[in-house]
């Protein structure tokens, strides 16, 4: 006869708080946002349930260990997913990670990837610091999208774009560089963090594979670091495989916190956009200010491509001074300014500003003998204030002059 189960009133203190409180049964109405549930060990009925599990989970995403992912980190693939109009999608701990993953999944030593030359900067260290001493070959493309098809090789297996790239958002055509990538038998992967799946999906316009820095929009509030790469059904496989191969998983709180961010995430880019325009056009009509970079705006060269493949635009503008002022002046502009912090990242819900040296970002387009970039990252704040304080910044500037 098999020995009776201890109840808890034969137990110990001890043992009763080590095997109390565990999802207790109730009857009632379900909570709006998923629960937070965090979990390393994943507890089953029975041997054979156990390894049932493990044997379906290369290819079915089932709670089987915390590595593998929670409930709520399920509950944001699939709201990515749904976002991006993607296969699958799964987590990382940041956006570089997530791009990081991408180019480990998909290539390896004598291949050869195509890349823009607007990627984010710390991608462009991934190339040298990662693809170059593991052979993996890598050559750059205008931003663009130019120059592609001359650039392809029989090795090349991926492309990869950032569009609308990074720090002045040139725009390239993602449909035409998804044909040339798949007639010659290459992945297209993008990194989508500037339209976040709301302004721009780069699966609908042909790519196989879509990188987000969760980190900014998806996030909005400034406080939770994470990357998403989401997918079709054809290029899920090495993903998913190589993903579970190096462990790569995210705090279910951090995961927690980017779903609720992404309730809102087409209101606030909304607002961003609304704000953003009223100062890019303001910048427009300073005579300091000799480009303004804003996909949105017609001058901007990529304004066809925007119009045509993107469905709005968020917070992000740049502008580059005129070449009469001097050089120290970007630096002296940006100090002078009050209500705009002076960060690197950007899609929360304040405003920020930083510099870029574009000599320094790109490589095939000639930007020599132009100045520094200021970027600015308009946040929910009153557009009146926002511009009032770029006014006193330009008014510092006269000064020193």
């Amino acid at each position: 006869m098999p020995t009776p189960h201890p109840t808890p009133s034969d137990l110990s203190l001890q043992t009763r708080l080590v095997h109390a409180g565990k999802a207790p049964a109730f009857d009632g109405g379900t909570a709006v946002n998923p629960p937070l549930v965090r979990a390393s060990t994943v507890l089953f009925d029975s041997v054979a349930q156990q390894r049932e599990m493990r044997a379906r989970r290369g290819d079915e995403r089932l709670f089987t260990y915390g590595a593998r992912g929670t409930p709520t980190t399920f509950a944001l693939e699939d709201a990515v997913s749904e976002l991006e109009g993607a296969y699958r999608t799964r987590l990382f701990p940041t956006g570089l990670a997530a791009v990081g993953m991408t180019l480990l999944a998909y290539l390896k030593p004598g291949d050869h990837v195509l890349m823009s030359e607007s990627v984010y900067e710390p991608t462009r260290h991934l190339v040298h610091s990662f693809l170059a001493p593991y052979g993996i070959g890598c050559t750059f493309f205008a931003a663009d999208g130019s120059g592609v098809q001359e650039r392809i090789t029989p090795a090349t297996r991926m492309v990869y774009a950032e569009c609308p790239g990074s720090l002045v958002y040139e725009m390239c055509d993602l449909p035409r560089l998804a044909d040339i990538a798949h007639r010659h038998g290459a992945l297209l992967a993008a990194d989508n963090t500037w339209g976040s799946g709301c302004q721009y999906r780069p699966l609908a316009l042909g790519a196989d594979i879509s990188v987000m820095a969760a980190t900014k929009y998806l996030s909005g509030h400034s406080d939770v670091m994470m990357g998403s790469v989401a997918t079709t059904r054809a290029a899920w496989k090495p993903l998913a495989e190589r993903s579970d191969a190096f462990g790569m998983t995210v705090s279910p709180d951090d995961a927690w916190l980017v779903l609720r961010g992404m309730r809102t995430l087409s209101a606030r880019l909304a607002m961003h956009e609304r704000n953003a325009l009223q100062v890019a056009h303001w910048l427009a009509s300073r005579p300091e200010v000799a480009t303004v970079f804003c996909p949105a705006l017609p001058a901007h060269p990529g304004h066809a491509l925007w119009k045509r493949d993107c469905r709005g635009t968020n917070g992000l503008v740049s502008f580059e001074l005129q070449p009469g002022i001097d050089a120290a002046a970007p630096e002296r502009l940006v100090d002078s300014l009050s209500l705009f912090g002076i960060g690197a990242s950007w899609g929360g819900y304040e405003s920020l500003v930083t510099l870029a040296d574009m000599r320094k970002a790109r490589s095939v387009t000639d930007w020599t003998g132009r100045g520094q970039v200021v970027r600015l990252h308009i946040g929910l704040e009153e557009p009146a204030d926002l511009l009032a304080d770029l006014d006193r910044g330009f008014a510092a500037l006269a000064a020193a002059a």
